[in-house]
């Protein structure tokens, strides 16, 4: 039977049965008799999950949500096939099946971010025992066992590193710019990727304990506390349906007259109701799409109007997610900043580091001309050393300097204070044990950041920043943008409890991301926004909205847009009652039988449609 429903509710058989309407209609204006009214096609494609429709939540729904809009036009064109009147019947059956249709287009979420986050998973891991090494299935790796992991390879569970060092991206689970350099004694993430060198673990929590998967189970939960959105027209049936029963009784005993009675029922039948909501939303998703704001759902329109906190992630979202080289201090007289840069880019010429890789684009963006890199070596997690025109050099951080011997001052170390507090990652250059200068890196701040806080401010909306960064970094990148409230050093986790704990606060919370280890806090928040160009595939499959251009200058005109939709849907469903109020009149009194009766709520809905359809072309910029 399901198969059945779903198939006539499909959008080519409920075309096939708006046609036969109209064959109808034309039949009757033109007074052509004909063997079976065609109208009866309309009835039978849209009137079965109509009633399959009314039958179902009087089945399955609790309480008063038993009665809903479906069951009262499904009463309505019981009526009118009574009454022999079958263009009414299958009017009404056939609006309602439109504003299914509209419905289910503005209201259908993709599934797919979750299958792709369980893709991330590992499928095995490389256990040692003794002197034995084995490759084995991600699911059979136990407790305390060791693993080894080699350059390039995901790490298949959480674990303490026994030994090795290397550099971790763990931005799938922090959304941090860079790797992290880890060691004996540190833990590391399921999920995460071993960049460079090779390191053995222990296991510490394995399968549904580990972080990734953890982070799985909580977009599951997520998208389980969204609950689908409402209609109006169902919230209104519970006192719709008696009183259009009452005013059609009284009518038939007052007047003596079924077909006044039936009428009735045909105008009340709340179609442009049904109409006013998925259209409005149809028509703002359509404005929203032309500015490169993809919405998902009618109801992330509606609570975005109502945000008044928005919690941005840092990396990739109030940034660009791209490291850059923002200062060269040279410590040598007889250095400039050029030179320093020329020695430093030539000897991270052969790294994989992506700070050092950063640097040799940075100096190929200003021409700077490399000299010939010999005797490259690298210490993974620490530095370099390498000879450029002959030139002994080491690149790398402080900890490196110290186990080479090379000396650090005090004004070193104050410029090296001075950038860490920046947020700044500092690539110390030594030559002959001495310090002869820093290069550092700083991910850069969108243009526009600044000045989309400061609309929100003055809009009265609060901003926030969640970040998987140190503490450092956030209050740097905070204070230049005006951001007041900072959360910093969070894994997905600490971001959801963040974004639960506001809403507990009774705020009304946008949160907005790009990457993967935000699809939990974009799935909790009560609107989420995700930067869709660059953001990943299951932050935009995770998100309410998705930012195509990256442009989150798009956030104010998103309020906008969302508060104009909600006043539009209020405005027809006010149209939309005083219609049907004109027309019970109308019908009461004789005026319209069903069939006049159905083409005048008719001509509601489409009026209904076409204010809907004008919030298009409105301008909110």
């Amino acid at each position: 039977m399901k198969k059945i429903n779903d198939f006539l509710a499909g959008l080519p058989m409920t075309i096939v049965g708006g046609v036969f309407l109209v064959i109808s209609l034309v039949l009757s204006k033109c007074n052509v008799a004909f063997p079976v009214d065609p109208a009866w096609a309309t009835v039978i494609v849209s009137g079965i999950p109509l009633l399959y429709l009314s039958v179902w939540r009087i089945i399955h729904n609790k309480g008063i949500s038993k009665i809903s809009s479906a069951l009262l036009i499904t009463i309505a064109m019981f009526a009118a096939i009574a009454i022999n009147d079958l263009f009414a019947a299958g009017e009404v059956a056939f609006i309602m099946a439109i504003g299914a249709i509209l419905e289910d287009m503005t209201t259908e979420r993709a599934k797919k971010g979750l299958k792709k986050l369980i893709g991330l998973a590992p499928r095995q891991g490389r256990r040692i025992s003794g002197d034995k090494e084995e490759m084995i299935d991600a699911e059979d790796i136990q407790k305390e066992d060791i693993l080894r992991i080699l350059p390039g390879e995901t790490i298949p569970v959480d674990g303490v590193i026994l030994s090795g060092e290397t550099s971790v991206d763990q931005s799938i689970m922090t959304g941090e710019s860079l790797p992290v350099d880890k060691t004996v004694g540190e833990s590391v993430f399921c999920g995460t990727m071993n960049r460079f060198g090779s390191i053995d673990i222990k296991a510490t929590r394995v399968g549904e304990d580990s972080s990734l998967q953890k982070l799985i189970k909580m977009v599951r939960d997520a998208e389980n506390k969204q609950a689908p959105a409402q209609r109006i027209a169902d919230k209104c049936a519970s006192w719709l349906v008696p009183v259009a029963l009452l005013i059609a009784i009284i009518t038939l005993i007052v007047t003596k007259d079924i077909v006044r009675a039936v009428t009735v029922l045909v105008v009340f039948c709340p179609c442009a109701l049904v109409l006013a909501t998925p259209t409005s939303i149809m028509a703002a998703i359509g404005q929203a799409t032309k500015h490169g704001v993809i919405i998902k759902s009618g109801e992330a329109l509606e609570k975005m109007g109502k945000v008044n906190m928005i919690a941005f992630d840092k990396t990739g979202t109030l940034t660009y997610g791209k490291l850059k080289v923002s200062d060269i201090i040279s410590f040598d007289g007889s250095l400039s900043e050029n030179d320093l840069l020329m020695l430093a880019a030539s000897a991270e010429s052969k790294s994989e580091h992506p700070l050092g890789k950063a640097i040799v684009e940075y100096a190929k963006e200003q021409s700077v001309e490399l000299g010939e890199c010999n005797n490259f070596k690298m210490s993974a997690g620490k530095g370099i050393t390498a000879e450029v025109n002959e030139r002994a050099l080491y690149c790398g951080n402080e900890k490196y300097m110290n186990e080479n011997g090379v000396s650090i001052n005090d004004d070193v170390r104050t410029e090296l204070e001075r950038l860490r507090l920046q947020g700044k990652a500092s690539i110390i250059i030594a030559e002959n044990n001495v310090c002869i200068g820093i290069v550092a890196l700083s991910d850069v701040p969108r243009l526009e950041a600044a000045e989309v806080i400061k609309k929100l401010s003055a809009i009265n909306t609060k901003t926030v920043l969640l970040t998987g960064d140190n503490k450092m970094v956030a209050d740097y990148f905070a204070k230049r943008l005006g951001i007041e409230n900072v959360y910093a050093d969070l894994l997905p986790e600490h971001k959801v409890e963040s974004i639960a704990r506001l809403q507990k606060e009774g705020n009304i919370v946008c949160m907005i991301g790009d990457g993967v280890n935000d699809a939990p806090a974009l799935k909790l928040a009560d609107v989420g926004t995700a930067m869709g160009s660059m953001g990943s595939d299951i932050a935009v499959e995770s998100a309410d909205i998705a930012l195509m251009s990256d442009d989150i200058s798009k956030i104010p005109y998103l309020k906008r847009l969302s508060n104009a939709t909600v006043n539009t849907i209020k405005f027809a469903i006010m149209l939309s009652m005083c219609i049907n109020f004109v027309a019970i009149i109308l019908s009461v009194t004789g005026i319209l039988n069903p069939t006049t009766g159905a083409l005048v709520h008719n001509a509601g809905s489409c009026f209904v449609v076409l204010i809907a359809a004008l919030l298009y072309d409105r301008k909110f910029e």
